[in-house]
C-alpha cells in the first residue's frame, strides 16, 4: 500500500463523490454514526469556490489536502485555504499577526483549515469509513504542518473544529484555544410553548411580548425551502444581506451566484425565513439543515422594525427545529443576547500551529490565560440561565 499526500487547489480536483464520501460518510453508510454536515457538503464548498466567493482573489486560496493510497483511492480530505487575511474566520487573530510583524516576521500567508465565512463547529479532518481514522487524520495533519513548511507560511490554523479532533491536535502540538457560542438544546419539546414552560416566568412573558410584536404592522412570515426556494428569494435574500453585511462588515463576503448554485444543488438542505409586509419581502434570514441541527447564519432586513430579528433568527429557528425533531440550534457567533431567549453559552475550540518556536511560546501562554476565562466566563453566564431553576 503506497500512499500519496497532495495539495489541489480546486474542490472540483478531488471530486463530488470522493469528497462526500470523506466529509459525510453518513450518505453512503447511514449507520456510521456521523451527522450530515451541509458546510462539509461538496456542494457547499464547490459554490463558494465557482462563485468566487472563496477565491485567490478573495483572500481564500482554495489549497486542500488530500491522502491517497493505490489501492482503495482518497482515503481523507482536509478542508484549507491560503490566506493573505483574518477576514471572515470569526477567531480572531490580527493581535497575533500585528506582534509578529512588529518583531519583523510575516504572518500573511497563512494556512487556514475552516469553512468559509462559517462560525460552525464540524470535523475538520475528513476520513473515509474504510480508512484507520487515527492513522490518516495524523497523516492529513501532519501533511497541514509539511505544507506550513514548504510554503514558508507562519501558521496553520484550525477553527471550529470537534472536541475530539481538538484533543488529537493539541497531541500533535497544535496550541489549544477555546471560545464561547449559545446555542439552543432541544429538551424533547413537542411545541414551542413547552419550551416556553421550561424558561422563568419573566422570560417566558418577554418572548412572548416580542413575538407579539414583531409581528406588529402586518408583517407576514413564512418558511421557504426545498422546491419552493426560487430566484425571486434569492434576489429579495440577497437585497437584505447586502444592506446589513455592508454595514456589519463593510464588504459582504457572499457572492449572489453563490445563493443560486445553492438553491440548485442543495435547495433541501435550506431554508430561508422570509418576512413579508404590503405584499413584498423586506426582512429574511438564511439557515441550513443538517440532520441534527439547523444552522442560522445571515440576516438581513430593509425596514426595522421592533424585535424582528429576534423572531425572525431566533424563534423561528426553535419553532423550525422543534417541528423537524432537530437536537440544537446553531445560530452563529457572538451575542449575548441570545441567553435571555433560550440560547445557552457552549465552548467552542480551534487548533494553531505557530512554525516560530519563540513566536509559537508567547502565543501559547496568552492561550492558557485565555481559556481559564473563557470557562469562567461560561460558568458565570450559567448561573444566570434564563431557565427554571430545579
Amino acid at each position: 500500500m503506497v500512499y500519496t499526500l497532495k495539495a489541489v487547489g480546486s474542490i472540483a480536483e478531488i471530486g463530488q463523490r470522493d469528497w462526500d464520501a470523506c466529509a459525510n460518510p453518513c450518505l453512503t453508510d447511514p449507520d456510521c454514526g456521523k451527522p450530515f454536515d451541509p458546510f462539509l457538503s461538496y456542494a457547499f464548498l464547490h459554490a463558494l469556490e465557482e462563485s468566487g466567493s472563496a477565491c485567490p482573489a478573495s483572500g481564500w486560496a482554495p489549497y486542500h489536502i488530500a491522502l491517497e493510497d493505490d489501492e482503495a483511492g482518497i482515503l481523507g480530505v482536509i478542508p484549507m485555504y491560503l490566506k493573505s487575511h483574518s477576514q471572515g474566520e470569526y477567531v480572531f487573530d490580527h493581535n497575533w499577526a500585528d506582534a509578529f510583524e512588529r518583531a519583523g516576521g510575516q504572518y500573511y500567508p497563512k494556512l487556514q483549515v475552516a469553512v468559509p465565512f462559517t462560525p460552525a463547529t464540524g470535523r475538520r479532518i475528513l476520513t473515509r469509513e474504510l480508512a484507520q481514522p487515527g492513522d490518516v487524520q495524523n497523516m492529513l495533519v501532519g501533511g497541514a504542518m509539511k505544507m506550513a513548511e514548504n510554503l514558508s507560511v507562519s501558521s496553520v490554523h484550525f477553527t471550529f473544529t470537534q472536541k475530539d479532533q481538538w484533543d488529537r491536535l493539541g497531541e500533535l502540538g497544535f496550541l489549544q484555544r477555546t471560545h464561547k457560542q449559545f446555542h439552543w438544546h432541544n429538551k424533547g419539546y413537542q411545541q414551542f410553548d413547552d419550551f416556553l414552560e421550561d424558561l422563568s416566568s419573566k422570560k417566558r412573558k418577554n418572548i412572548r411580548r416580542e413575538r407579539r410584536g414583531a409581528r406588529e404592522n402586518g408583517i407576514e412570515i413564512e418558511w421557504v425551502t426545498g422546491t419552493d426556494l426560487t430566484e425571486v428569494h434569492w434576489d429579495a435574500f440577497y437585497q437584505f444581506y447586502m444592506d446589513t453585511g455592508s454595514r456589519k462588515w463593510g464588504r459582504p463576503y457572499l457572492k449572489r451566484a453563490f445563493f443560486s448554485m445553492i438553491g440548485e444543488t442543495m435547495a433541501d438542505n435550506v431554508l430561508l425565513v422570509m418576512c413579508k409586509r404590503e405584499g413584498r419581502y423586506i426582512a429574511g434570514a438564511i439557515n441550513f439543515i443538517g440532520s441534527e441541527c439547523l444552522f442560522g447564519r445571515n440576516w438581513g432586513c430593509i425596514e426595522d422594525h421592533r424585535f424582528l430579528h429576534f423572531e425572525t433568527c431566533y424563534y423561528q429557528a426553535i419553532d423550525f427545529a422543534i417541528r423537524h425533531g432537530l437536537k440544537r440550534v446553531e445560530a452563529g457567533a457572538q451575542g449575548p443576547h441570545k441567553l435571555a431567549r433560550g440560547y445557552m453559552p457552549t465552548h467552542t475550540y480551534s487548533a494553531h500551529w505557530i512554525v516560530e518556536r519563540s513566536f509559537r511560546e508567547a502565543v501559547e501562554q496568552f492561550l492558557d490565560q485565555e481559556r481559564q476565562y473563557v470557562d469562567e466566563e461560561i460558568e458565570y453566564i450559567e448561573e444566570h440561565s434564563p431557565f427554571r431553576k430545579a
